[in-house]
């Protein structure tokens, strides 16, 4: 995932401040738009997992900091429900003017209530994905507890909100009251996807189960087991930015990428960890190394690629070889394991201290296939390009290249 940092301006004429997420190769097959919940901020790591896997699946996502919030300008106080909502809007009309019109939409908490409204007015918006959700704003009214006759003799109290301290006006409390957000789900044109968890303690399941009987068809609705309010728990908020990406597919048919890699074939990018993201061909895949070496284990090993490979070309080509001859070949599997052996395992080495790549291939196929079909079949599988390629001498030339000077390369 690549992040550009951009600015926008809202209703009001204030400038606020975002991130565009993109695919690693920076062409998105769509836009969607990301709305935080109440006082959170763009830099909510839960958002930023989500995004990333959004991104793996072409998919560019724009999330911002409503007026008053870390770097976007305005005084918080003076913000309220109706003012999220038109934050969401100006978010929307940016992408469009600058980028392209958000295909997805999708709202975590009070951003998520937030989304119901401001979906009117998004018409490019096909699909709309919300987040431990209240059906009601009015369900914030709790943070005032206590305060309210301070609220109505002052016009405004302090709150302390996730170890913040944020100063509310009277006004705050009153548009939220005159939310109208349970109409507004009702009258969705775009299709719904519901996420809530049962034991998130801030926004109670129940409003799940509010908003999908107000909401009319297509809509969905899927638990997050032990997940809490702000998925701090990563491999939830991944699980959220995948299952969005796939079910949008229905909804919100996306272009194919355009790829253009030049003499380049494959892009890899490695950021602060071992996780991995390739283009090749214009399809993403991810590598990764186990936890037990520092990785998070959320793709295969190089070497797992590397095998992979093999295993592919080795199916490939047996079904060419069979479709070619015409043989009731109905399917291959094909199974591989790698390891690294002590030369002396192998009588043409010279240096027994050493290790060699040993890789075992087991191939299954199913079909009316007599013995020497399946013996023919077995010798083709040693002629297929990847295994010879790796049988061969390789020459591999590494040049280092300064950044952004990609297309004077090669």
């Amino acid at each position: 995932m690549r992040s550009k940092k951009v600015f926008f301006d809202n209703a009001e004429g204030l400038k606020l401040a975002a991130y565009l997420d993109f695919p690693i190769d920076g062409k998105p097959r769509a836009y969607a738009l990301f709305a935080h919940g109440f006082t959170l901020t763009k830099h909510l790591k839960s958002m930023a997992h989500i995004n990333r896997a959004l991104a793996a699946k072409g998919i560019a996502v724009l999330r911002f900091d409503f007026t008053g919030l870390a770097e976007s300008e305005g005084d918080f106080a003076d913000t309220n429900f109706s003012s999220n909502v038109s934050d969401i809007v100006s978010a929307a009309r940016f992408l469009e003017a600058e980028y392209e019109a958000p295909k997805i939409l999708i709202g975590h908490s009070l951003g998520g209530s937030a989304m119901f409204i401001a979906a009117r007015e998004i018409p490019s918006a096909k699909a709309l994905a919300t987040i431990g959700a209240p059906c009601d704003p009015s369900h914030i009214k709790h943070i005032f507890s206590g305060k309210e006759d301070a609220l109505e003799h002052d016009g405004e109290v302090e709150v302390s909100l996730g170890g913040r301290v944020f100063k509310l006006k009277k006004q705050f409390l009153d548009d939220v009251n005159e939310a109208e957000t349970c109409s507004a789900i009702s009258q969705l044109k775009q299709a719904l996807l519901i996420f809530h968890s049962p034991v998130d303690e801030i926004v109670d399941i129940k409003h799940a189960q509010r908003i999908y009987e107000a909401a009319k068809h297509p809509k969905s609705f899927v638990t997050l087991d032990k997940a809490d309010h702000l998925l701090s728990a990563e491999p939830d908020a991944r699980y959220v930015g995948s299952v969005i990406a796939t079910w949008a597919e229905k909804y919100a048919p996306v272009r194919e990428v355009e790829w253009d890699s030049g003499p380049h074939a494959v892009r890899v990018r490695t950021g602060s960890s071992y996780y991995t993201e390739i283009k090749s061909g214009g399809h993403g895949l991810l590598a990764d190394e186990p936890v037990r070496l520092g990785g998070t284990d959320r793709g295969p090993t190089p070497y797992g690629l590397l095998v992979s490979a093999l295993g592919a070309c080795t199916s490939i080509t047996l079904r060419m070889y069979a479709d070619h001859k015409g043989w009731d070949l109905k399917e291959i599997n094909v199974y591989l394991n790698h390891k690294k052996v002590h030369a002396e395992d192998c009588e043409s080495c010279l240096d027994a201290s050493h290790k060699i790549d040993h890789i075992e291939r087991l191939i299954e196929v199913e079909g009316e296939l007599d013995a020497a079909q399946r013996k023919r079949l077995l010798e083709v599988a040693d002629r297929c390009p990847v295994h010879r390629t790796l049988h061969d001498n390789v020459h591999i030339k590494t040049t280092y290249l300064e950044k952004g000077n990609l297309e004077h390369a090669l």
